[in-house]
């Protein structure tokens, strides 16, 4: 008989008020961007203290200018996981229904457009305040595992992004019929990767863990790009990996193409994950090689 793990009794929702009558809950995944955000800018601020780990002694930015870049960044990553989900994986159904794009408790934030829409944030606050570009991004992607990991764990608990139908000893009986809809398998007894687990382990704990050693024992602030460019690069390939056992969107899902490739010849191809992974891996790369012969 296969050993497998029942899904914990755990609750999407913290607690729920109700004032005026309404009710308002508060989600395992809305408190991991809250904490997410407090770690960051504790993180950050640390190391702006901390003057020796930057080259000339000299932090890219003053202390007090971070919680004006923290804003900036909010909404980079509200409007670009949101942009990036509807862009990236439903794009047909938010161009016939432009109206819901903006209804984010109606659908899903793509971690790649979140990204992307830092990126952009820091970008343009770098500009606008005379910032070293390639130090602020050193800056802002050490902070981020730390979210990733309360991310992947929120959705773990939610019973969300579960992984393939598999066999191994530690593999997880999700609720709900989308969970247990699974070929050949008894209807209630679908046992799945925790693929959400997977990814807070590689992207949260190891690359993060990986990103403080080489800031604060490796001198790799002095080396401007070389932590962005290992966390692009090291992001990218945890993502790459884990889509082989992540369970895909349900819209590149059809009965020709079982493992929801958004990309494949004669069977063979990478799942939208992978594809959005690739030119991550390749820019984190040449960024940090580039920190590296510069240095």
């Amino acid at each position: 008989m296969q050993a497998v793990l029942n899904f914990p009794d755990l609750s999407p929702e913290l607690f729920t008020i109700s004032l005026f009558g309404m009710e308002f809950a508060l989600r395992w995944y809305a408190l991991a961007y809250i904490v997410g955000i407090l770690i960051a800018w504790r993180m950050a601020l640390t190391a702006l203290r901390r003057t020796a780990l930057w080259a000339g002694e000299t932090p890219p930015m003053r202390p007090e200018q971070l919680e004006d870049l923290i804003t900036w960044i909010i909404l980079g990553v509200i409007l670009g996981g949101r942009l990036g989900f509807v862009l990236f994986y439903q794009p047909a159904y938010y161009l016939s229904h432009p109206q819901d794009i903006l209804k984010v408790w109606q659908g899903g934030m793509a971690f790649h457009g979140g990204l992307l829409g830092v990126i952009i944030a820091s970008y343009l606050y770098g500009k606008r305040h005379k910032i070293s570009i390639l130090s602020l991004g050193d800056l802002v992607a050490h902070t981020v595992p730390p979210g990733l990991l309360l991310g992947r764990l929120a959705n773990f608990t939610n019973a969300e992004l579960w992984g393939r139908p598999t066999e191994v000893p530690w593999a997880v009986i999700f609720p709900g019929a989308a969970a247990q809809d699974c070929p050949d398998v008894i209807a209630g007894m679908c046992a799945r990767h925790p693929s959400q687990l997977y990814e807070a382990a590689l992207e949260g704990v190891i690359l993060g863990a990986l990103l403080i050693w080489l800031a604060y024992r490796r001198g790799a602030f002095q080396k401007p790009g070389l932590i962005m460019g290992i966390f692009l690069a090291g992001y990218g390939a945890s993502r790459f990996l884990v889509e082989f056992f992540r369970q895909p969107d349900a819209q590149f899902v059809t009965p020709g193409n079982p493992l929801g490739l958004a990309w494949h010849v004669g069977g063979y191809g990478l799942t939208m994950g992978q594809l959005l992974s690739l030119p991550m891996i390749a820019l984190g790369l040449w960024f940090a090689l580039r920190a590296r012969h510069r240095s």
